[in-house]
């Protein structure tokens, strides 16, 4: 019974949160963040949907900001576009240690030059995860943009 209860909870969740990023149709416009960092993810809404193209839109932003700093490149002026997330399976996969390798595909334009970008991290499975699908993609998700920022911070 438990089981359903919280099936029941997370497509709820899942639907009111779908709802609302409806409600804001700027989320899937280019984002102007700190220090000249653009973030599209115009490709990604088509390509994977909500809610990974919103939180790519949200954390990209703060992480390319960091990452930037973090290399003494702050306020340079960038254009970042993720075409695509891929999350391997939740059990596990052919990573190290049986890890399960997740992908960022995009471009980073510095300068008026692109550069095709191609970050992975690696998830490691846990049973906890199994119960918790969403949030476990969401911070799969974030480690993905943490490294794509750090990959994309070292074309400047």
């Amino acid at each position: 019974m438990s089981i359903s209860i919280m099936t029941r909870r997370a497509t709820l969740a899942s639907f009111a949160a779908a709802l609302s990023l409806a409600a804001l149709p700027g989320m899937a416009r280019p984002r102007q963040a700190e220090g000249g960092v653009r973030v599209d993810v115009t490709p990604l809404l088509e390509n994977s949907g909500n809610p990974t193209a919103a939180w790519v839109a949200r954390l990209l932003p703060q992480a390319m900001a960091e990452a930037l700093a973090g290399r003494g490149a702050a306020g340079a002026s960038i254009t970042v576009r993720v075409d695509y997330v891929m999350l391997g399976p939740s059990q596990g996969g052919v990573g190290p240690a049986g890890s399960s390798p997740d992908q960022m595909i995009g471009d980073v334009m510095v300068n008026g030059v692109s550069h095709p970008l191609r970050a992975t991290s690696y998830y490691y499975p846990s049973a906890v995860d199994q119960g918790m699908i969403e949030q476990s993609n969401y911070y799969r998700v974030e480690q993905l943009v943490r490294v794509f920022a750090y990959w994309a911070a070292q074309e400047t």
